[in-house]
């Protein structure tokens, strides 16, 4: 049993750094879309469209719980998180960076505060969706708990992913500015993200696969013990590659 306690907190520890380094970016573009409020408004625009995001991802995350054992919804998470991951593992090879904040920022000209607000809680729950698809992939994976179903979920499965969900709202709101500073002096960190987030697409494609309504692998597979020894391994690697990569480039910042 203990083992299985392990394994749970891995994933969440696993979760938790993952968001970190996606909010880092989310964070950017959320201010970016506040940056032509004046002073005393931005703050405030930025907590009530997180506060509206919290209430939109728990919604989400219910109504995910009783679809996530569908096959064909699995099939759709593993190709949107593959295609996530390679796009920007792709475009940070090309050159192509911050896409998102220039775009944030020619869009966001002139709106007033609660428009502001609308589009700081949109970019959030669009936010959200790679983090709780990436999460359920994850848990997924994770052996069942002795509490019970929540929706179509294991119960342990899906506080997973509420926890996950719950430290991006927070590492956004007070750690973001921290995993900026990180990402400028490891620029790389960023492109590890995404490729960590193709990997748990490939995750999400093996539980698919050995979905009992596919069968192209044993049901048993996504939970064996040499698929969780090569996911985790393949994980960690990626991860000190990011870790160690050169920093001979800093991040691009978006033109004035």
């Amino acid at each position: 049993m203990e083992s299985i306690w392990i394994e749970y907190a891995w994933a969440l520890l696993v979760l938790i750094g993952l968001e970190g380094l996606l909010s880092a970016d989310n964070a950017l573009v959320l201010a970016v879309i506040a940056k032509h409020l004046p002073d005393n408004q931005k703050k405030k625009a930025i907590n009530y469209g997180i506060l509206m995001a919290f209430i939109f991802r728990f919604g989400a995350l219910f109504a995910i719980s009783f679809i996530a054992n569908v096959w064909w919804i699995q099939a759709v998470g593993a190709a949107y998180l593959l295609y996530l991951g390679l796009k920007h593992v792709l475009k940070a090879r090309f050159g192509k960076h911050n896409e998102n904040i220039h775009n944030a920022e020619k869009e966001s000209a002139g709106k007033g505060f609660w428009p502001t607000v609308g589009k700081i809680a949109l970019a959030d729950l669009a936010f959200a969706v790679d983090s709780i698809l990436a999460a359920v992939a994850i848990a997924l994976g994770l052996p069942n708990s002795q509490f019970g179903e929540i929706g179509g979920m294991d119960g342990g499965q899906f506080a997973v992913v509420v926890l996950g969900g719950i430290a991006g709202l927070i590492l956004i709101k007070f750690a973001a500015t921290w995993f900026v500073k990180l990402l400028e002096k490891r620029p790389a960190l960023e492109t590890t993200a995404y490729a960590i987030v193709a990997w748990v697409g490939v995750k999400l494609a093996v539980i698919t696969l050995a979905h009992k309504d596919i069968g192209v692998l044993d049901p048993h597979f996504p939970h064996s013990t040499i698929w969780t020894l090569i996911f985790y391994g393949v994980l960690v690697g990626i991860a000190l590659l990011g870790w160690f990569a050169p920093s001979n480039k800093s991040l691009e910042k978006p033109s004035a």
